[in-house]
């Protein structure tokens, strides 16, 4: 075993990272937070000036940033920018394939359009499969290996009713394509795995969790009894990210305060453990609480 202390072993100093999605929300975050690592960031997205402000900040702190123009559900805009990161920093060792959308949020799955399904797939899915096959093939042709981060979501690991059904289906298939690729490049150094975030407040989630009703219902659904804070989300990336994850591809990482760790049953009302606690003798129906 490596004698490097653990704070050592979440770095990613020397680094390349890719990131899809990084104008705004959780791509952006995450683009810091591997720059704080240590990583030099290519930030890719369709708004190249909310790019560039991002590029600035980065610069700031002593890293190098390339913000390139990428929309991911046209390949030949992801073999470009890619090529482009190539030729500014030699190779890319961290991809996270984070550009996503879930326009179908709340539409009722029998009212929803077939254009908006067809682009929910060509962004989550399609995307992401181009952005792994371009950066796969780079890291198995130099053989240095690397990491790759699928950001799918907790609504690809089960269903939700009434809720996202091209986002729930596009997640899912996220998660299988990510084993498949884990399983076939493994060999050769090249882990996948993918995240499973559970609900965070973001520029894609704010309509929702605004609604007083859905954002209790996220609350009920999740063990912790809240919603998450986009800081819960930094170790596990450098987790996946760095030499602390060396044996580990093929996962999904939950990150979800338990939420996916349910079989579906809903929570009871409170009422319901006084009346537990009533009729359990010996006090063995009572939670115990400070």
């Amino acid at each position: 075993m490596k004698s490097n202390g653990s704070q050592n072993l979440f770095r990613v100093d020397g680094k390349v990272a890719f990131v899809t999605g990084a104008s705004y929300g959780l791509g952006k975050t995450f683009a810091e937070v591997l720059s704080s690592a240590g990583a030099d960031v290519v930030l890719a997205a369709r708004s190249l000036d909310k790019l560039r402000e991002i590029q600035n900040v980065i610069e700031q702190q002593g890293r190098r940033a390339l913000a390139v123009r990428c929309d991911v559900s046209e390949s030949r805009q992801v073999e470009s920018a890619v090529a482009e990161a190539c030729e500014r920093f030699g190779r890319i060792d961290i991809l996270v394939n984070n550009a996503g959308q879930a326009g179908d949020a709340i539409a009722v799955p029998e009212n929803l359009p077939n254009e908006l399904f067809e682009q929910t797939v060509k962004v989550n899915l399609l995307g992401a499969w181009y952005c792994c096959r371009e950066v796969g093939r780079r890291m198995l042709s130099d053989g240095r290996g690397g990491s790759i981060i699928n950001n799918a979501s907790i609504l690809g690991l089960g269903g939700a009713r009434d809720l996202a059904t091209a986002y729930q289906a596009t997640k899912a298939a996220v998660i299988n394509m990510t084993r498949n690729l884990a399983l076939s490049w493994a060999d050769r150094g090249v882990r996948i795995n993918a995240i499973a975030p559970g609900w965070f407040p973001s520029e894609m989630t704010a309509p929702v969790l605004g609604n007083q009703h859905f954002r209790k219902w996220a609350e009920d659904s999740c063990a912790m009894r809240r919603v998450g804070r986009i800081d819960e989300l930094a170790g596990p990336l450098l987790f996946l990210a760095s030499e602390a994850s060396s044996f580990v591809t093929g996962q999904t990482l939950a990150i979800d305060g338990g939420t996916s760790a349910s079989i579906g049953v809903a929570r009871w009302h409170e009422d319901f453990d006084e009346f537990r606690a009533a009729n359990m003798p010996n006090g063995v129906g009572r939670k115990i609480s400070a």
